[in-house]
């Protein structure tokens, strides 16, 4: 018998036995077992062990306690931030084979938080009552319908865009037709009202939609996607979507009295520019519909005319200045005539339809008339 077998085993020890671990030996396993770090039958030895030795007994407990204070309490969620931490590494490791084109971008993003959000609702929530706002003619107009109804509502707009891109039309709408048509087309078709169950073909077809351009890339981006009284370029009406889906994504929030952020300043940038851009056109419109008074004076395609300076602030800000005379007529600071001030996110609300004209603008400038035209413009955007 070997030396260190006879130390280990105790023999020549009175408090061990042939075949058994010493004393010595079993005190000294005491910090390991402490730590759960012994082998099963070392774990079996020193409990067996602390049955009959009160001393030993004593510092097991004590050695216990300390490990306990040691260790810091764990939840078992996950850190919020990890799905971003791991999503920032992998795209900065390898940039995607096939990137979403940058006017996509703002629908892929506001999409993906609109289904951040249904995630995380509770499903009795889906059937929460919604309050939908916008503006007809002069008017603000509400209507209510459920979270899920209000999902069936952006799945059936944006069969619009699938059908200008040739994808099946998941609503089995027949073909076009104008948003307000489409939509009312659904809910009324629908058998029962619609539920949570709404999700998944919503949000299949917001990621068929990005693919699809993506594969398509840049000669994609002129095709004409039609409203019915109009048409927009396939990446306008892209940014029109997202648009869509951030202001009804907060009003889903503020139904179930969740916290919803604007966009990134980046996008809400593209969205205010778009907005912007349909106002000469918005106006000239309500002014053949007898909304708006006509033009003081004719200009020529191209031609400096009238001028309104909108001014933005925060973030996604900037300046735009719009033809107030002609939506063909070049618009010029020199020929600036009135100036109107707000907050990026409230012209975003005004153009929703969301906030009246008449309580939108922080700072006004210039001829009374052509801020109340402009302002009334940005509104009459809106829609259900």
């Amino acid at each position: 018998m070997s030396e260190e077998y006879g130390e280990r085993y105790g023999e020549g020890d009175d408090d061990g036995a042939s075949g058994t671990l010493s004393h010595r030996v079993l005190k000294s396993l005491l910090g390991a077992w402490a730590l759960a770090a012994c082998s099963a039958e070392e774990t079996l030895a020193v409990e067996e062990h602390l049955t009959a030795c009160a001393p030993c007994a004593d510092e097991a407990l004590r050695l216990r306690d300390a490990v306990g204070l040691l260790q810091s309490e764990r939840g078992l969620d996950l850190d919020p931030m990890l799905r971003s931490r791991v999503l920032d590494t992998c795209l900065g490791r390898r940039p995607a084979r096939i990137p979403v084109p940058a006017w996509a971008q703002p629908y892929d993003t506001e999409t993906a938080r609109l289904d951040a959000l249904l995630a995380d609702i509770d499903p009795g929530e889906w059937h929460a009552p919604v309050q939908l706002r916008w503006f007809e003619e002069d008017h603000p107009v509400r209507r209510k319908a459920t979270v899920a109804a209000v999902i069936g509502h952006l799945m059936t707009v944006d069969g619009l865009v699938a059908d200008a891109l040739g994808l099946a039309d998941p609503v089995a709408f027949d073909g076009g037709g104008d948003p307000t048509s489409r939509t009312e087309a659904y809910w009324l078709g629908s058998r029962q009202p619609p539920t949570r169950a709404v999700r998944v073909p919503w949000r299949e077809q917001s990621h068929t939609l990005v693919r699809t351009v993506s594969f398509a890339g840049r000669g994609s981006a002129e095709l004409e996607v039609s409203y019915g009284a109009f048409s927009l370029p396939l990446k306008d009406a892209l940014l029109e979507r997202a648009f869509e889906c951030w202001v009804h994504a907060d009003d889903i929030a503020r139904a179930v009295d969740y916290p919803y952020e604007p966009p990134s300043g980046t996008h809400l940038h593209e969205l205010i520019d778009l907005a912007a851009r349909l106002l000469p056109g918005t106006l000239a419109a309500r002014r053949r519909a007898g909304l708006a008074p006509p033009v003081r004076g004719l200009v020529a395609a191209g031609a400096p005319g009238r001028t309104l300076h909108l001014e933005v602030e925060g973030a996604g800000g900037g300046h735009w200045y719009i033809p107030l005379d002609s939506p063909a007529a070049a618009a010029s600071a020199e020929h600036e005539v009135a100036h109107i001030a707000l907050d990026g996110v409230e012209f975003c609300q005004l153009a929703a339809g969301h906030v009246s004209p008449q309580e939108a603008a922080a700072g006004q400038g210039g001829d009374k008339g052509a801020v109340r035209d402009v302002l009334f413009a940005a509104a009459s955007l809106s829609r259900l």
